[in-house]
């Protein structure tokens, strides 16, 4: 029984599940969290698990109510209040901080709870979908200040920072005031802009010098302006970073970029941050706007015909769905289209997460089988980025495939997304399939609930998995990426119209490919270019780069207990896989490369055990099959059997694997 050390290059040191690095900076997903909720009892305490401690950091949380007309809520544990709770202030309006009656949260080292008081319930409304951002006071992220007015011109502020601030949101508490907005991108330090207005900037003076440091600068008026600095007046200052490094594994990378661009005369830009965004808020700053709210766990996509959920800082109206795609996120930025009008704007944008680089294939993997009617919420411990799923294992439908970045739902009922059938060459579709994927997990659709199913989700990681959107420029170029390690699997598929799945595997090199929608074996492209991907950028040829067709990339690679992507070759006989693994893999895919042979899957939802294992297959759309034993459980990897019809296991043959841990 010979024991095989699967082929394949360890692309990524392991640091620990999701743990803190021992040398370098901090990491977003400790700073900031997106995370949406739904009561499902009118006015009880909701408890937010994201991770952010506020009890230690302290920080800022900022709630809206998604699908109603409702204010925008406002607190931070630098205010607090007689009872040791947050009181709201809101966005859209010149309003003074409430106090009492109404809806407050509690801090946790975990998150926070959002709380109902006597003649609230802006928090805790049953049905309501909401949005809440988490901001943690961090050095060269975010700080919260608060200050009593003094009347005097030219007032320093000190503020804890360590960097310039590119943002300070300005509102006073014990009077009707306007929101004063400073930002780096205007045309100057007095040219200030007002949060619950659509106003353009104007010259004003809110501000009376360009911020340092360590300290911001206010009221350029000698009597004192009431906005910012009257006398006896009581204010609290929002103060957000501007690549000011201080994240990542080595402390130097950029997590919160606060600029500005000026589009073409027909709307169109394309903004480089270096990072790829989960959040941003964006103004015109030149003619009046509203202040757009976009991120990637309520909606924004890289292009899709159902567009993009955006909230507006200064009203109160429920969430939007656009019709049509006015900006979207990229690998390294963002673009925005002929939809959003010419004009010079700026923008508050905030990297994705996680940055660290996972341990546990449990935190980026997980394999559900399912036959809960429709509704039904599945938990995976983790918001999800792709998934592929077989609605009838019994059944002749395809394998759906799809991701958040094309656009899913993200609230408690079906609404359209675009999908791919893995076993077929159509263009990405829209339907039902999707529902109320949120912080934890996902919900099942009208569509597909009630069926004996089986979903396989995925998270994007540093190390492991990354999904990428692109639109091809019709010539041979690179696509940037942000898996971090040099990708060993790619998948590509045309979103827009028919065509192939394309794969690269690292074993069978850049001048071949296999298809996914195919049994066929490796054969000669000109798909990667002839160039093998690096850690930031994949390489592109003919067929996946014409002009204006827009792709979805998949990208996988080797980490140190959590994945394998590797080869083996048949023995006829039994063969261990070793992935490296301690508990065994929970899923594994096989391709035959140097002949013909399908894409099996196997995973232990649906059984990796000694006896028969169930395989599906993704370039097909035929049942799953249960009468074979030919992948058996290993501790550290898989095993393949010796049974006579061993299609995975031919004498000779040349196999290409991903595991999962």
């Amino acid at each position: 029984m010979p024991i095989i050390q699967a082929r394949g290059s360890l692309s990524s040191q392991a640091y620990g599940q999701f743990a803190r690095q021992a040398a370098g900076g901090a990491f977003i997903e400790d700073v900031f969290s997106t995370w949406l909720y739904t009561p499902t009892t009118d006015f009880v305490t909701n408890n937010i698990n994201n991770g952010i401690d506020l009890s230690n950091k302290g920080g800022m949380v900022w709630l809206k109510a998604r699908n109603a007309s409702t204010n925008h809520q406002v607190y931070d544990t630098v205010r607090g209040s007689s009872d040791g709770n947050a009181r709201a202030l809101h966005t859209n309006t010149t309003g003074v901080q409430e106090t009492t009656n109404f809806d407050y949260i509690t801090p946790s080292s975990s998150g926070f709870s959002a709380n109902f008081a006597s003649g609230g319930g802006q928090l805790t409304f049953s049905g309501y979908n909401y949005a809440s951002w988490t901001f943690a006071k961090q050095s060269k992220f975010f700080d919260v200040v608060t200050y009593t007015g003094d009347g005097s011109p030219n007032r320093a502020i000190a503020h804890a920072l360590a960097s310039v601030p590119g943002a300070i949101f300005i509102k006073r508490l014990n009077a009707a005031r306007n929101w004063a907005v400073y930002h780096r991108g205007t045309t100057a330090f007095d040219y200030s802009l007002r949060l619950n207005t659509t106003d353009a900037q104007a010259q004003d003076n809110y501000f009376s010098a360009a911020p340092d440091a360590t300290n911001f600068y206010i009221d350029k008026s000698p009597g004192g302006d009431l906005n910012v600095n009257a006398s006896g007046g009581t204010y609290v200052a929002y103060l957000f970073a501007h690549n000011a490094g201080g994240f990542g594994a080595s402390g130097t990378d950029n997590a919160i970029s606060c600029g500005s661009f000026t589009t073409d005369g027909s709307g169109n830009a394309t903004v480089t941050l270096g990072y790829e965004p989960q959040w941003v808020m964006l103004k015109r700053s030149s003619a009046t706007s509203d202040w757009a709210m976009q991120d990637t766990m309520r909606g924004w996509t890289a292009s899709t015909p159902t567009g993009d959920q955006t909230l507006y800082a200064n009203s109160s109206s429920a969430e939007n769905s656009q019709v049509a795609d006015y900006w979207s996120p990229t690998a390294t930025g963002f673009n925005t289209t002929g939809a959003m009008g010419a004009g010079t704007y700026i923008y508050i944008a905030i990297r994705r997460g996680p940055m660290r680089t996972p341990t546990s294939g449990t935190s980026v993997f997980s394999p559900n089988t399912t036959t809960a009617a429709a509704g039904t919420q599945i938990s995976t411990g983790f918001p999800l980025d792709w998934q592929m799923v077989k609605d009838d294992r019994n059944g002749s439908n395809g394998i759906f495939a799809m991701s958040r970045l094309t656009g899913v739902s993200t609230v408690g009922s079906d609404e359209n997304g675009g999908y791919l059938i893995t076993s077929s060459t159509a263009a990405e579709a829209t339907s039902n399939i999707t529902r109320n994927w949120n912080n934890v997990g996902y919900g099942l659709s009208l569509s597909l609930g009630g069926n004996n199913s089986v979903y396989w989700n995925f998270r994007r990681a540093p190390g492991f998995f990354d999904v990428v959107c692109y639109t091809g420029t019709g010539v041979a170029g690179t696509v940037n990426h942000n898996l971090g390690v040099v990708p060993e699997l790619m998948i590509v598929k045309r979103r827009d119209s028919t065509g192939e799945w394309k794969v690269y595997t690292q074993t069978t090199g850049n001048g071949n490919e296999l298809v996914l929608n195919s049994i066929g074996s490796s054969s000669a492209t000109d798909a990667w270019n002839d160039t093998t991907p690096t850690a930031s950028v994949f390489s592109i040829g003919f067929p996946i780069e014409g002009v204006s067709q827009t792709f979805v990339a998949y990208l996988f690679a080797t980490l140190s207990g959590v994945s394998k992507v590797g080869t083996y070759t048949g023995t006829g006989s039994t063969v261990q896989v070793d992935c490296g693994f301690t508990a065994g893999a929970r899923f594994v895919l096989i391709k035959r490369t140097d002949a013909s042979g399908a894409w099996y899957v196997w995973d232990s939802a649906r059984g990796i055990v000694p006896g028969n294992d169930p395989y599906l297959l993704l370039n097909s759309t035929a049942a799953e099959v249960t009468s074979t034993d030919w992948v058996d459980t290993l501790a550290t990897g898989f095993e393949v059997s010796n049974a006579g019809s061993n299609l995975v296991n031919v004498n000779g043959g040349v196999y290409m694997f991903l595991a999962i841990a």
